[in-house]
């Protein structure tokens, strides 16, 4: 008797239904926008400015004309003739200004409201806040209105106590002053709500504690506040790195392009932005971008550094 060798069949297809589609297809399709507008406005542009970064390029000759020359924007904006240094100079120099009196004054002032201003806590924190979201433009063109050599508020005020007024814009050793004024009076409060934040997540025992040890309320500040704070301090550093290094708003609506007298507030957001986009070299551009990017990495590196010194910040 011959015998049956069992037909080999492949194993049956499965049925299309809802319930496959959304647990093996639908997070992907949800979850797509974000990784095409990121690939569009973000990972693109940065590749298209590195490329760029080693090229001679400008809008008016199209895509694909463009000239490859190496290291050569490098080169120029390192030079010792290029704006870019002092530029960089200014940058730096303004930001130390607007940005460590910023953390002198919201630290202690956060203080005082998260002890003795707990009930009023929201409403005051609401008026502080108002000047980081009103509108940059709109700040700048008021103090370019306080600034004002002949009409400002300011050179009122002084020349009532029998002081000559004095050139809030047109003096290049007042010029760093006054943007930093403006970009401190936008930032301060910004920086109030934060430690504010770090504050609240302080429990309220350790300072209980140490009420019933007989500590001050300075003491309380300087050994227990200031260490349980050192996270959110640096992540306030850190915002206040970045955000002094890419100063354009305010230097460039109060200044124009060229930064003032002297180019005393010529910063390097400005000086990119005029290359780019008065100059057309969109290359020469690019490649001052990424130094910037640079700076900032740096700095960032060393506040990561300051603060992680001792173990305050894992």
């Amino acid at each position: 008797m011959q015998k049956r060798v069992p037909l080999t069949t492949s194993p049956p297809r499965p049925r299309w239904s809802y319930a496959r589609f959304q647990q093996h297809f639908a997070p992907y399709i949800f979850t797509s926008p974000f990784f095409i507008l990121f690939l569009i406005f973000g990972l693109f542009p940065l590749g298209f400015s590195l490329f760029l970064a080693f090229h001679l390029w400008s809008p008016l000759d199209g895509l694909g004309n463009w000239q490859y020359v190496g290291w050569e924007n490098f080169q120029l904006a390192l030079g010792a003739r290029d704006q870019f240094w002092a530029a960089l100079k200014n940058t730096v120099f303004i930001g130390l200004l607007a940005g460590v009196p910023q953390h002198l004054v919201a630290l202690p002032l956060a203080f005082v409201i998260h002890q003795s201003l707990r009930r009023w806590q929201g409403a005051v924190s609401t008026v502080l806040f108002l000047p980081y979201i009103t509108n940059a433009v709109a700040i700048t063109i008021v103090f370019g209105m306080l600034y004002s050599e002949r009409l400002g508020l300011l050179n009122y005020l002084i020349s009532g106590l029998g002081l000559d007024p004095v050139r809030w814009l047109g003096n290049p050793s007042m010029v760093p002053y006054s943007v930093a004024m403006v970009v401190f009076w936008r930032y301060v409060g910004w920086n109030v709500v934060l430690y504010l934040s770090g504050l609240q997540a302080i429990s309220e025992d350790v300072y209980e504690a140490a009420t019933v040890d007989g500590a001050s309320s300075w003491q309380k500040f300087f050994y227990i506040t200031l260490p349980l704070l050192r996270p959110m301090m640096f992540y306030a550093f850190t915002l206040t790195i970045v955000g002094n290094m890419q100063l354009f708003e305010e230097p460039y609506i109060l200044l124009g392009q060229s930064g003032g007298s002297g180019g005393a507030g010529l910063t390097s957001a400005t000086h990119i932005f005029n290359v780019a986009f008065r100059d057309l070299d969109m290359g020469y551009a690019s490649a001052m971008s990424w130094l910037l990017f640079l700076a900032i990495f740096v700095l960032s590196m060393v506040n990561n550094y300051l603060f992680s010194r001792g173990g305050g910040r894992s």
